[in-house]
């Protein structure tokens, strides 16, 4: 009942992306498998129903011929009504200061939607609108919040009744992808050396040419944690720069000077694992990772128009 209430104390200026994601995620069963940040925190998994007549399943929205189209994806619709409701509801939220939208990201977020819903169907994934009346049933929300919060934001209950039956099969898709990760990988346990300056970080180097203690150095620059970096695999870390020339070390070897946006990088490898278990943390950003590459490959295969000015 508490989460229904946080539910209820947000749909004042959420996107119906983020709102109806809000709501998979509240009534989300232990059967779950697991957790992604990527449109929203939570991924669903299939749910189960009682049938006792052959569902119909639920295909792509057809557009009306004549409807003004802010997009297409692979033939399905985004209607120009759709975008700019999407894009009102986002500057609302924008207004917040907690998050914040641009017009590309409302269409990007929508066009990203459609691609996994897509994706869904295409791996065998069916959902039929009895899953969908359970599924909102689910909620627990009276009928008169949600009417309320639909009239406010000006969505019909058939719209909204699909665009949730989208955010049930994208994320599933979503969840697909993310379970495909491997939960072992090749990873590196390192520390660095971190300087603000590219002089510094020469002298530093050469201290370690010469033959000071990479950690003693270390240590002397970042007291409080020694650079340590930890465990972690190939595209954790927030400075790729670092990924190439950090795997290419053995134990014991330090990297030459890498300039980032955050410095100059002088990194030693300790140890090597070519099969370590990731930690929660480096899961969650491997599998967030995993769906966006899957989004840029089907980008790139799709057919997708932009009808916006």
């Amino acid at each position: 009942m508490r989460m229904m209430a946080k539910i209820k104390n947000s749909l004042k200026g959420c996107s119906i992306l983020v709102f109806l994601l809000l709501l998979i995620s509240a009534c989300t069963s232990a059967e779950s498998t697991s957790t992604i940040p990527v449109l929203s925190s939570q991924v669903i998994s299939t749910p189960r129903v009682e049938e006792t007549d052959t569902p119909t399943p639920l295909g792509p929205p057809t557009t009306e011929p004549g409807v003004p189209l802010a997009a297409s994806v692979n033939g399905q619709g985004i209607t120009l009504e759709e975008y700019q409701t999407e894009l009102e509801l986002a500057q609302a939220a924008s207004e917040t200061g907690l998050i914040v939208f641009t017009e590309e990201d409302v269409l990007h977020n929508l066009i990203d939607e459609i691609l996994l819903e897509q994706g869904a169907a295409q791996t065998g994934y069916t959902l039929d609108e009895t899953i969908v009346q359970t599924k909102i049933e689910q909620l627990g929300i009276d009928d008169q919040a949600l009417h309320y919060w639909l009239t406010q934001n000006g969505y019909t209950q058939d719209i909204f009744e699909r665009k949730f039956a989208r955010a049930i099969a994208s994320a599933w898709m979503r969840d697909q992808i993310m379970g495909g990760v491997a939960k072992t990988t090749e990873q590196v346990k390192a520390r660095q050396i971190l300087l603000f300056n590219k002089a510094e970080a020469e002298t530093v180097y050469a201290q370690l040419q010469s033959g000071t203690d990479f950690a003693t150095l270390a240590t002397e620059y970042d007291p409080e944690s020694s650079g340590d970096l930890g465990w972690f695999p190939r595209g954790y870390l927030t400075v790729p720069e670092l990924d190439d020339p950090v795997f290419s070390l053995q134990s014991g070897a330090y990297t030459e000077i890498i300039e980032s946006e955050l410095g100059f990088h002088i990194v030693q490898v300790i140890d090597r694992d070519s099969q370590r278990t990731l930690s929660p943390g480096a899961l969650k950003t491997i599998q967030i990772q995993a769906v966006e590459d899957w989004l840029i490959d089907r980008r790139s295969q799709s057919d997708i128009q932009i009808f916006l000015p």
